[in-house]
């Protein structure tokens, strides 16, 4: 007999059971640990565009540059051909004589340093005589060596003036021989003499293009003033040569361009060129009243002269290349050392070539060595031009076929000494100067080449 309890067990409504979930087995590849799962629901890759890429990340704070003031127009130009002519920290030089009038002159001074006086100093840099790549600011104040060389080249200027004719003179050598230091030397005894000194630092600032220019109407041939350059150039001579221009009155009536009043003197005619129209007639007016009879030498230098025996960078209205020879102040130059201007009251022409910025000029390399051999006597060793060359300039051959060419190579071993002597005195040179250690120098500098025996022996000096 059923009990009552599994009665009610009958009663209880019947809970369906959940089907059986069978397991669902995937074939995997052997040795995979990649889950299929994943490798189904990984996307697919067609280039490397699609893969992920690490992203940069910089929590750094960008820096606020300080304002910078920009330089002015010119003035890097300026610091780079700054001259510094004195060191305190160098020492003084005790015991030196000045240079005088007549110092470069007497044969026994040969050998010897002198320095320069003030105002010497400040007509040479009204003039650019002193060079960047001089080392001027090594010492406490400027000196310079006596040279065999510097003897004879002020011989001939001495010569020049008791003739009463021009001394026509090019310095050549090789590089960093003391070509431009023999011309500042020049220099330094003309304007000691008081000779009229005008000076022309760089040859290639005539013709590199930078300087304004126009041409002169009714020139045959064509010829090209610069009126900013000449203006500049003005402005040099009056402030080297002030004291002597002063003392000259204008004695041309020709010269009397613009507002010029009777009575003025040769600085007041410079005063005058204030504008570029009165740059030209004012140096032409200038250079035909200091060779009228009467007047003071004339001392005309020129650094670089291969510059201005080619073909400049500026060109005519027919867009033809202009020769240096058209520009009126190359012109001026060229004539006085060709000759064709007279010096009345004796003087020099003196140009320079230069080892450091030179272009191979075939002409003129031609023409120095045939004037060499000839002076030297060799007439049997004159070159002859190369039938092959196409760049002979008849030019050049007329301007250079007068002078005199001065060969300035290295110093000898008692200059050597002195020179090194004045080193150690200014504290430049800590070792002890025997003739072994000149000696040893001199060689290292090729013989006694002045610009390689400072790199030689005064190498740590440089910044």
């Amino acid at each position: 007999m059923a009990t009552v309890n599994s009665l009610r067990v009958l009663l209880r409504p019947t809970i369906p059971m959940a089907p059986r979930i069978q397991p669902i087995f995937v074939a995997a590849a052997p040795f995979s640990t990649t889950r299929a799962a994943a490798a189904s629901a990984a996307p697919s890759v067609k280039s490397r565009r699609d893969l992920p890429r690490k992203v940069k990340k910089n929590y750094k704070k960008k820096a606020t540059a300080a304002p910078v003031k920009k330089p002015n127009p010119g003035e890097r130009k300026a610091f780079r051909k700054r001259i510094q002519l004195s060191n305190n920290s160098a020492l003084p030089v005790e015991g030196l004589e000045k240079l005088e009038s007549t110092t470069m002159s007497q044969k026994e001074n040969i050998g010897k340093v002198f320095g320069l006086s003030d105002a010497v100093v400040d007509q040479l840099r009204a003039l650019e005589a002193f060079k960047t790549t001089q080392a001027w600011n090594l010492f406490r104040a400027p000196h310079v060596l006596v040279r065999e060389e510097t003897a004879k080249l002020i011989q001939q200027l001495e010569d020049s003036k008791a003739s009463k004719k021009a001394a026509k003179i090019v310095l050549t050598g090789s590089r960093l021989s003391g070509k431009s230091l023999a011309m500042l030397q020049a220099m330094s005894h003309a304007l000691l003499n008081e000779w009229v000194v005008v000076s022309i630092p760089e040859g290639q600032d005539l013709t590199n293009g930078n300087t304004e220019y126009s041409p002169i109407p009714d020139s045959q041939p064509m010829q090209y003033s610069q009126p900013v350059y000449i203006i500049k150039l003005l402005q040099n001579i009056l402030k080297a040569n002030k004291k002597v221009l002063s003392s000259l009155p204008v004695q041309e009536k020709s010269s009397f361009v613009g507002n010029l009043k009777e009575g003025a003197s040769l600085a007041d005619l410079i005063v005058n060129a204030k504008e570029g129209d009165a740059a030209w007639p004012s140096l032409q007016a200038l250079w035909k009243e200091l060779t009228l009879p009467g007047r003071p030498p004339v001392l005309f230098c020129l650094d670089g002269v291969s510059h201005i025996n080619m073909m400049s960078d500026y060109r005519s209205p027919e867009f033809e290349p202009v020769h240096a020879h058209d520009l009126v102040v190359v012109r001026m130059f060229v004539d006085a050392l060709a000759g064709k201007t007279k010096l009345p009251n004796g003087g020099a022409i003196i140009a320079a070539t230069s080892g450091n910025n030179n272009h191979r000029h075939p002409s003129q390399e031609l023409v120095l060595a045939q004037l060499e051999a000839g002076q030297a006597g060799k007439k049997d060793e004159i070159p002859t031009p190369d039938p092959y060359e196409r760049k002979y300039d008849e030019r050049v051959y007329e301007s250079l076929k007068n002078v005199h060419v001065m060969r300035i190579e290295g110093m000898s071993v008692p200059e050597t000494t002195t020179l090194m002597e004045y080193w150690g005195a200014s504290g430049l040179l800590r070792s002890a100067i025997t003739s072994n250690l000149v000696k040893e120098k001199w060689s290292l500098a090729g013989h006694g080449n002045v610009g390689e025996l400072e790199r030689a022996a005064l190498r740590t000096m440089h910044m």
